[in-house]
This record gives C-alpha cells, sequence and structure tokens, in this order.
C-alpha cells in the first residue's frame, strides 16, 4: 500500500532561473525523507518529515475516519503512524473478516473500542474470529457486537477471559446466552457499563438462567436493557450493582415492581432511571422513591403507574431536574401528580409532557415553585390552550426553550410569548392548528433574540395520536423519549433544509408561508440563523 505509484508536482524554488514554474516528480516514499535514497529534490522544504510522531498521530485524530484512510495512503510513515495512533475500529463482521484479522490487528495494535457489526441478513464472525481478536486485542476496553448471530457462550467466555480489562459491553441482537454472560460478568471486573438488546439465547420462563452478579456487579454503573422476552433474568445482577448509578428498561416483560422492591433494599444510589413499556405500577415506583439521590426519571408508557406514584417518587426524591411523562392519553397521571412534583421538587429543571392533560392550576404551581425550570415541552395535551401558555409566560422566569405540539393554542398565546419568559432563546410550535404565519413572524418582530420554529400540517393529515411524535432539541435539551424515537422529529431551525424549513415555505403546508418567509428573510432576522 505504501508503495503506490502515486506522483506529486512540487513548484521549483528557483523562480530566478525562469519565471515559469518547473517540476519536479518524487514518489510517497521519497516524501518521507528517511525512505528516500538521499538525493535532494529540487522542490520547497518537506516540514512534515521534520514534524514529530506524536504531533502527527494528533492530527490523524482530528481526522474524519475516510480523511484518516486517504492520509495513511500517503507514505509509509504515515501508514504507520495512522496505524498506531487509531484507537477506534468498526469491522463488518462476516466470515471473511476470519484471515485478515491478523495483519489488521498488526497495523492496528493500539485499538481500545472495537465494533463487530453484521447485516442481519447475513452469516457473522464466529467464536474462532472473536477468540483471535481477544488475544490480539487484549487492551480492549470497549466492545459493541451487532447481529453476531454465531457467537456462543464458549465464543464469549474465550473472550472474557483475554479482555479483562473490558469496561464497556454493547451487544444486541446475538444468539450467546445466560452462560457467555455470566463468563463476562465474572472475569471482567472493571466493567462499568452494559447494553443489552434482543438477547436470543436467553431462555424463557422459569427454565431462565439467573445472570449475574459476578465480579463486575460492583464497577457496574450503567444497566440498559432493551426489548427482552425476559429481562428479569439479569434481576441478580441489578440486585447486586450496588454502585449502579443508571438503569434503563425498554419494552422488558416481566413482573418488575417484585424486582424493584428488592433493588430498593440494596441499590439506593440510582440517579437516572428510564421505564418505556415496562410492567410496572405505583408499587414500583414507590421502592423508587427510595433512591433519594434520583434526579432523572423518565416514564413512558408505564400504563399502571398513576398520580399517587408519580407523588410518591416527587415526596421523596426532592433532587428531581428532569421529567419525562408520556402518558399515552390513559389520563392516569395529572394534576395531582404534577402539583406534587410542583411541591416537593424545586429543582426541576425539565419537564417533557407527553399525552399528559395538566391544566392552569397544576402550571402555575409548577411555574411559582420551580423557579429554576429551564426547558418545557408540552406535547398532545387537549387542555394546554392559550390560557395555560399565558401562565407560563407570567410565571416562568427561567424558562430558555419551549415546545408545542399538537395543543389547542392559537396566535393569542403567540402574543403572551412577546412580553414573557425573560430568558426565553427559542419556541417551537408544530401542529398547533390555531397558530397562524402570521402570529409567529409578529412574535419573531416582537422579539428579535427569539428563535421561532412553526411547522404546521393540513388538517386532513394531522394524526389524532400525535403524543407519540416526541421531542427533539438537536439531542441536548431536550432529548427524545426513546418510544418517539421513529417518529418524526421536530425539525431543528439549525438545519437549512430541514422539514420546518420546507413548512415554512409552504411544501407541506395547507397555507400559503411563502410571503411570510420572503420578509423574514429580506429583514434578515430569520430563525434558522438564531440558533
Amino acid at each position: 500500500m505504501g508503495q503506490s505509484a502515486s506522483t506529486a508536482a512540487i513548484p521549483s524554488r528557483d523562480t530566478h532561473r525562469s519565471k515559469s514554474k518547473s517540476t519536479a516528480i518524487i514518489s510517497p516514499m521519497d516524501a518521507e525523507g528517511s525512505e528516500s535514497s538521499g538525493e535532494i529534490t529540487d522542490g520547497p522544504p518537506d516540514y512534515m518529515r521534520d514534524l514529530p510522531d506524536d504531533c502527527l498521530a494528533c492530527i490523524f485524530q482530528s481526522l474524519s475516519s475516510g480523511d484518516r484512510k486517504r492520509c495513511s495512503l500517503v507514505c509509509r510513515r504515515w501508514l504507520r503512524i495512522e496505524g498506531q495512533s487509531r484507537h477506534r475500529l468498526s469491522l463488518n463482521a462476516q466470515p471473511d473478516l476470519l484471515p485478515m484479522i491478523p495483519s489488521l490487528f498488526s497495523r492496528f495494535d493500539a485499538v481500545t473500542k472495537l465494533a463487530l457489526k453484521c447485516d442481519r441478513r447475513s452469516v457473522s464472525i464466529g467464536d474462532d474470529a472473536l477468540i483471535i481478536i481477544s488475544l490480539r486485542c487484549r487492551n480492549l476496553t470497549r466492545l459493541k457486537l451487532r447481529a453476531c448471530r454465531e457467537l456462543t457462550d464458549a465464543g464469549m467466555a474465550a473472550f472474557a477471559k483475554n479482555c479483562r480489562g473490558l469496561k464497556k459491553l454493547s451487544c444486541g441482537s446475538c444468539a450467546f446466552g445466560a452462560k457467555g454472560m455470566n463468563a463476562v460478568l465474572d472475569n471482567c471486573s472493571a466493567l462499568e457499563e452494559l447494553s443489552v438488546k434482543r438477547l436470543r439465547g436467553i431462555a424463557d420462563g422459569a427454565a431462565a438462567e439467573p445472570i449475574g452478579p459476578g465480579a463486575a456487579a460492583s464497577s457496574l454503573k450503567t444497566i440498559c436493557l432493551k426489548e427482552l422476552y425476559n429481562g428479569q433474568c439479569f434481576g441478580p445482577l441489578i440486585i447486586g450493582a450496588k454502585n449502579l448509578r443508571t438503569l434503563k428498561l425498554f419494552r422488558c416483560s416481566g413482573d418488575w415492581d417484585k424486582l424493584f422492591q428488592a433493588v430498593a433494599e440494596r441499590v439506593t444510589g440510582m440517579v437516572e432511571i428510564h421505564l418505556e413499556r415496562v410492567p410496572v405500577s405505583d408499587f414500583g415506583l414507590a421502592a423508587i422513591s427510595n433512591c433519594l439521590d434520583l434526579e432523572i426519571l423518565h416514564l413512558v408508557k408505564t400504563l399502571e403507574c398513576t398520580n399517587a406514584g408519580l407523588a410518591s417518587v416527587a415526596e421523596r426524591c426532592k433532587l428531581l431536574r428532569k421529567l419525562h411523562i408520556d402518558g399515552w392519553k390513559t389520563n392516569r397521571i395529572g394534576d395531582e401528580g404534577l402539583v406534587a412534583v410542583a411541591k416537593h421538587c424545586p429543582n426541576l429543571q425539565e419537564l417533557v409532557l407527553i399525552g399528559v392533560n395538566p391544566t392552569k392550576s397544576s402550571l402555575e404551581m409548577l411555574a411559582s415553585n420551580c423557579q429554576n425550570l429551564e426547558r418545557l415541552a408540552l406535547c398532545g395535551s387537549d387542555t394546554v390552550g392559550d390560557p395555560e401558555i399565558s401562565c407560563i409566560a407570567a410565571k416562568c422566569i427561567a424558562l430558555k426553550k419551549l415546545c408545542i405540539k399538537n395543543c389547542p393554542v392559537s396566535d393569542h398565546g403567540m402574543e403572551a410569548l412577546a412580553t414573557g419568559c425573560p430568558n426565553l432563546v427559542k419556541v417551537k410550535v408544530k401542529k398547533c392548528r390555531g397558530v397562524t404565519c402570521e402570529g409567529a413572524e409578529w412574535l419573531r418582530s416582537s422579539r428579535v433574540s427569539l428563535a421561532v420554529n412553526l411547522d404546521t400540517v393540513e388538517p386532513e393529515h394531522q394524526d389524532a395520536s400525535t403524543s407519540d411524535g416526541g421531542v427533539q432539541e438537536n439531542g441536548i435539551e431536550f432529548p427524545p423519549v426513546p418510544s418517539q424515537i421513529a417518529a418524526p422529529s421536530i425539525a431543528s431551525s439549525s438545519s437549512g433544509r430541514s422539514a420546518s424549513f420546507k413548512a415554512r415555505l409552504g411544501l407541506f403546508s395547507g397555507r400559503s408561508l411563502v410571503a411570510c418567509t420572503l420578509r423574514r428573510w429580506s429583514s434578515g432576522k430569520s430563525s434558522s440563523g438564531s440558533n
């Protein structure tokens, strides 16, 4: 690869002899210096030759993967340094990878983070390939496995014995089972993060072998389980992870109320809990309330959770600062639960309500008591209209970002925002039929520093179940509720070709938005440039 016949044309320094630029043809090997024949070429000085290897490695690490690959073809020195400085590697985990493993990891001998991904329709690598990789990468700290269905418990056990320094393991759609997972937990005592999705080798029902706790239980800080038919077999691991900080459960069946009661007795230091479509009720929430350090709570489509359960968490978890609730239009969580949050959680900074119907009374109490509330999202709420928005505008002094979706809000609500919320920097309005382009434009002109993003749809195309739309604000201030990721997102105003941009041009809207958009451009107040 380094002995390619590519050439480079370099201008001559001898400009006194001729006004035209002469060129000297050199090979990449000559450009390196140490590989040259010793002859002085007619060209400018090669500053890269004098650059230390460590500096060149830092430059490579700041480049994209494609640029790094192209740079590695310049000369032997660059090929060597690029390989030795690469710590991340992602490989197509199909059987033809096996014969290339020795040469690959001879070049990339410093890899600590490895991803092995296979297409779901293809055959993946087997145990032999994984064992060879583990022998070549004993310093591996992170491993991601995707659709590696040919890996067995034996292969995972051998890997775990060779890579005992593993700190993060993520596996999805793999076929090994409890024995392979237990081998990792027994041998990788430094494991801090574990993410498991659709682990097909776990048996259902009473035949399931318990997973954990193992030697890694004391070091684990994050556990994420997704789409497991028998996720409760991880119960011993969760109970034994005394230093666990984050627990995320997505679409995992089982009796989680009973498990949470056992967890609450031993694991009380959790600060973040995500529950999505998990069979948990108020009994489980009462157990969660024993985590007095809890700061982040997501309740997404947990149908058995009511105001009473939310109140029990709010009364004891006074450090709560981020709360996401997707009530799925069940109306089991409403004013009563939100009032409890307002009374007991003064540190609340972010509140996302989807399919929940708060009224002016609960919103007013939240605004009055939660003086640090900076981010608020109201989606699919039938009770949030102009009076509620006016209340938010008058009371939420610290509010910086507001998202309103599929709520009965009109231009009058936009008028209230023109004079309220002094710290407001961004407003997103989507699928609110009462808000017109003229109303949004008036708000922009009234507060020139405010970024207003309006996205409308034709009434006949508006989905009644828009509470599933989620809230996304560049993935930072308003992280999407996990169940909403696949749904159409609210496009950020920072994207020049986003859906909301097209909507403002009238491509997706029943109204003509061209005129007001052109007026906004001509005045130089486009919201797309203010983010």
